[in-house]
């Protein structure tokens, strides 16, 4: 199946009277993996929170698959088959790793490919912990059960909201080796992230927006050749 799973099209969003988005675009095809770029403050997470139902558009429209989706609360958001996994993980932290897993279960709108038995599969470090409390893990490993733990949602799009924020480079590392690992096997990954560098070896595509505004789509490699691009928008 081709053409675009997600299409956000001329989204305003504000919180309060402060406008953080303007026009803004976005378009995800299924199975690419999306990096969405931009300085802290450009706007990356809340276009998430505008796609996830968390802070709604004032103008323009959001659409998924043949839906629309602007405008409609963040459960019926997350059943059409949009996980979100936040920046802060949000963890269960008295409860195991293996019931923080069985709590996001449920079929997608494509059934129910992953189960705990493929979860373990992909994740071993998780089944090794099973019976740990989330909240004894490591920040590395609970970024790794909250990905799990939406993938047992079977969304059919995973919105990633700073993947490598705060982690050892060995975490990111792997966090990347996870993703890539998502990425062949067909998931449809778009990443909000500042790490440049952390894009540019995982990510098939990417999108800039700075001060709320898309200014630069393309492909992963593109982007990697574009030095003005790169020293204008996302150089520290």
């Amino acid at each position: 199946m081709s053409g675009s799973l997600l299409e956000v099209k001329g989204i305003d969003v504000y919180y309060g009277a402060s406008q953080i988005l303007f026009d803004l675009d976005l378009s995800v095809e299924r199975g690419q993996t999306m990096a969405l770029l931009g300085r802290n403050g450009a706007g990356k997470s809340t276009t998430f929170k505008a796609i996830a139902g968390i802070a709604p558009p004032r103008r323009g429209e959001i659409r998924f698959g043949e839906t629309r989706i602007d405008g409609r609360k963040s459960y019926r958001i997350a059943r059409a088959g949009v996980g979100y996994v936040p920046e802060d993980r949000q963890v269960f932290p008295e409860h195991s790793v293996e019931d923080n897993l069985l709590i996001g279960e449920k079929n997608g709108p494509s059934g129910s490919y992953w189960t705990l038995e493929r979860i373990y599969e992909v994740f071993p470090v998780l089944a090794t912990m099973k019976e740990r409390m989330a909240g004894r893990m490591s920040g590395g490993e609970q970024q790794m059960l909250t990905i799990a733990r939406t993938l047992m949602g079977n969304p059919d799009i995973i919105l990633l909201d700073e993947p490598s924020e705060g982690l050892a480079p060995i975490i990111v590392q792997a966090i990347g080796d996870l993703i890539r690992r998502l990425r062949d096997m067909g998931v449809t990954i778009v990443m909000a992230e500042q790490n440049m560098h952390f894009c540019l070896k995982v990510a098939t595509h990417a999108t800039v927006i700075d001060k709320g505004r898309v200014v630069y789509r393309d492909t992963i490699d593109a982007l990697r050749a574009d030095e003005a691009v790169k020293q204008r928008y996302l150089s520290v």
